[in-house]
């Protein structure tokens, strides 16, 4: 089945099965109601990987509110926030985690938190669209899963997850004959960009102390031709060549060369593997998000056009338009009540 065919029928399915619940787990959500809103421009900033899906929400959303004009102006990831505390957009799109410098500055400036808002779940293999990490290891490596304490005493030195002893070698993994003595060589992003600072938060418990001995670190290359060579992509070609390694990609770049492993978030819960079923329902460990900010003073309603915009967005009709899009995945019923939630 073509992954777009089987993201609609995935998104009906997660949909539908919550529909069938008694009144008292779960109704289903309305469709989206245009509600009145005087002629306005609803202005939106951020991460320009996310311009395609953000103009088919404006799109859809102005068909249906033609007195609503939209100004698109996504030109990164940190253009977004200094745009919303300087009051030049309603809106702030994000496909990377906040970072302190987001967080601080519009504090520091509005003295309050701005408002976030998931609005759907990072792509399965697309680069720069938010994609699941995964890691990866030689396909003569008979290793097939990890924890995620595991995976934090083999990357980092403080252990956070509680793992009683750094994991250095394939045989601290419990891998027998000549693999035993063989140190894990580490392949991943600079630590530094925005998969890593994901990955360190996530599965290291935002610990930055990296087992720096064995790690080599790869960032993103702009050739003479203007294309780049990404990071994820050179981690797995330095995988390829050593079997004793042990790398930090996205389903994209991978080969018959390398296996993808499962992840659980701790010993004795399931192992899991990355597919569209288990990023849209989040049992696997490394899915990322997209989302929004807004800004709404503590003790003030959101601005009306702005709720209703969102309202739109996490509505069947808009989780519709992300999925038809075909660069991300949609939220579950459950998650988008969530978030509808944060919109009285």
């Amino acid at each position: 089945m073509r992954l777009a065919h089987r993201i609609t029928a995935l998104l009906a399915l997660c949909w539908s099965a919550h529909a069938a619940c008694s009144a008292e787990v779960a109704q289903p959500l309305e469709p989206y109601h245009p509600a009145p809103n005087p002629t306005q421009t609803l202005r939106l900033a951020g991460n320009r990987n996310m311009d395609r899906l953000v103009r088919a929400w404006a799109a859809a959303y102005h068909a249906r509110h033609p007195e609503i004009d939209f100004k698109v102006e996504l030109r990164g990831n940190g253009t977004g926030m200094p745009a919303l505390y300087l009051g030049r957009a309603d809106l702030a799109f994000f496909g990377r985690d906040l970072i302190v410098t987001d967080r601080d500055a519009f504090n520091h400036v509005m003295k309050y938190d701005p408002l976030r808002i998931e609005l759907g779940t990072g792509s399965l293999d697309a680069p720069g669209k938010s994609p699941a990490l995964v890691l990866f290891v030689h396909r003569d490596n008979p290793l097939a899963r990890l924890t995620l304490a595991q995976v934090d005493a083999i990357f980092s030195a403080r252990r956070r997850r509680g793992a009683p002893a750094a994991l250095r070698t394939w045989g601290d993994l419990g891998l027998a004959g000549e693999w035993a003595d063989q140190p894990i060589h580490l392949y991943a992003d600079d630590t530094q960009s925005m998969a890593a600072l994901f990955f360190q938060r996530v599965a290291l418990g935002d610990s930055r102390m990296m087992n720096w001995e064995h790690f080599t670190e790869f960032r993103d290359i702009r050739q003479p031709d203007g294309t780049t060579t990404e990071a994820a992509a050179q981690s797995l070609a330095a995988l390829r060549a050593d079997r004793y390694g042990l790398a930090i990609s996205n389903l994209h770049y991978r080969s018959e060369e390398v296996k993808a492993l499962a992840l659980a978030e701790k010993a004795g819960m399931t192992y899991v593997a990355p597919t569209p079923e288990t990023l849209i329902d989040r049992s696997y460990p490394l899915t990322r998000t997209i989302f929004a900010c807004a800004n709404q003073p503590p003790g003030r309603p959101l601005d009306p056009k702005v709720r209703d915009f969102l309202r739109f967005i996490l509505s069947p009709e808009g989780q519709q338009v992300l999925e038809l899009d075909g660069q991300y995945l949609p939220l579950t019923m459950d998650a988008a009540r969530q978030e509808l939630g944060k919109l009285p």
